[in-house]
């Protein structure tokens, strides 16, 4: 099946293409409020840290990713995802009062809880798309899921941030309000029929460990999630490094933009790609190509020239994508319903939390080691994380090709 086709397939499912447009309102308004609300900070306070700690707001719920996943398999998805939707609609509309450094807390407060109902969502999400999607089109959809997430990255922060300037925070604030409240009106046209589920056993600690348990003895999952989480970690220790790279070609700070665009338009390219792709490769070669080749785009940002850099960045953005859509299909795949928003929340922690850490423990490397030494480390470990997950797959086709006879001689 050609790629032209399953994405005109994907597109012909109504609930299908309802819910990829919820996607990509719902991406518009929240690339634009990340940008503004840096922005925001630096102009009340003038301060940098601070308006590094918006970021920080935002991902800090991640870590507690599991156990608020538990809360998308004890009720329907679709009800639970309009409902916080629009909850964050009106709480945004809270923003119209900062308007001094006094207020602040109450910035950093909505982003903190804008992060909190994001993990709630993106577990409840992940369930409900295995509900909407027929399972075939799953890598499909993801893919599409990626281009248009990716592509909202390009367009929405300009637009944030020409909308800051023009009418001030507030006014971003509403353009997202907007966009949750029409990404709830899309979600409750979805035709999909949810079965009240039967409430789990035992407290919340051990729900939560449930789902964490899943998915560490799959040994279907735990693969991938953990070559998931090794290559973003790696990815942002060499982020951290990325105007070292932009001095030594001799351009300002503003480069970067250029660097990202660019990266962007790989990332919305390999979104096309992705389902045929995973079919034909299977989700451990799929993450295993990417991998590394995102590891070869870092070992080559360390070269100072800008055709280099301008090839290294499109090579990272079609690769890094890679791994991450494999391991969310293979776990809407490989994950009973009852389960799904519990280990969907869990391996979104394992993946994204250390980006985090790589982030701060990226910055103070790149003061003791320049660019040149620091690049190829961090790419030739990318190719080492991808070897395991060949081996695998390998053993795994191995596995499948031996007859009943192999498994059972008797």
């Amino acid at each position: 099946m050609t790629t032209s086709s399953t994405v005109l397939r994907v597109l012909r499912d109504r609930d299908a293409r309802r819910y990829l447009t919820g996607l990509v309102v719902n991406a518009f308004g929240s690339s634009a409020l990340w940008l503004a609300s840096g922005i925001w900070v630096k102009d009340l306070t003038g301060s940098n840290g601070l308006a590094g700690l918006c970021l920080l707001a935002l991902w800090a719920p991640t870590l507690a990713g599991p156990a608020l996943g538990t809360l998308a398999d004890r009720v329907r998805r679709k009800p639970l995802i309009i409902t916080v939707n629009l909850a964050l609609a009106a709480l945004l509309l809270t923003l119209f009062t900062v308007d001094s450094p006094a207020r602040l807390w109450l910035l950093f407060a909505v982003l903190f809880l804008y992060g909190t109902a994001d993990a709630v969502t993106g577990a409840a999400e992940s369930a409900l798309v295995a509900a909407v999607v027929p399972a075939d089109l799953l890598g499909d959809f993801n893919g599409l899921r990626m281009t248009v997430t990716e592509g909202m990255k390009l367009v929405a922060p300009l637009t944030g941030a020409g909308l800051y300037a023009a009418f001030g925070g507030p006014a971003v604030a509403a353009l997202d309000a907007a966009s949750f409240a029409a990404t709830a009106g899309l979600c409750a046209l979805l035709r999909v029929r949810e079965e009240r589920p039967v409430p789990p056993g035992g407290d919340w600690r051990r729900r939560t460990a449930e789902g964490v348990r899943y998915l560490w003895r799959h040994d279907g999952l735990r693969p991938l999630v953990r070559a998931g989480g090794t290559t973003l970690l790696l990815t942002s220790l060499a982020s951290a490094a990325l105007y070292a790279v932009i001095d030594r070609l001799g351009h300002s700070p503003a480069y970067a933009g250029v660097l990202y665009a660019v990266q962007g338009a790989g990332s919305v390219t390999v979104g096309l790609l992705t389902g045929p792709a995973l079919r034909r490769l299977g989700a451990r070669r799929f993450a295993a190509a990417g991998t590394a080749l995102t590891g070869l785009a870092v070992i080559a940002r360390a070269v100072p020239s800008d055709p280099v850099a301008l090839a290294s960045s499109l090579a990272s953005g079609i690769g890094l994508p890679c791994v991450l859509t494999a391991a969310f299909t293979a776990v809407q795949r490989q994950t009973p319903d009852a389960l799904l928003g519990r280990v969907s929340a869990t391996a979104s922690t394992l993946m994204f939390t250390p980006n985090v850490i790589g982030l701060a423990a990226g910055a103070a490397l790149v003061e003791l080691a320049g660019p040149g030494l620091l690049l190829p480390c961090y790419g030739l470990a990318m190719v080492a994380t991808a070897v395991p997950l060949v081996q695998r797959a390998a053993s795994a086709s191995r596995t499948a090709a031996r007859s009943p006879s192999d498994a059972n001689p008797a």
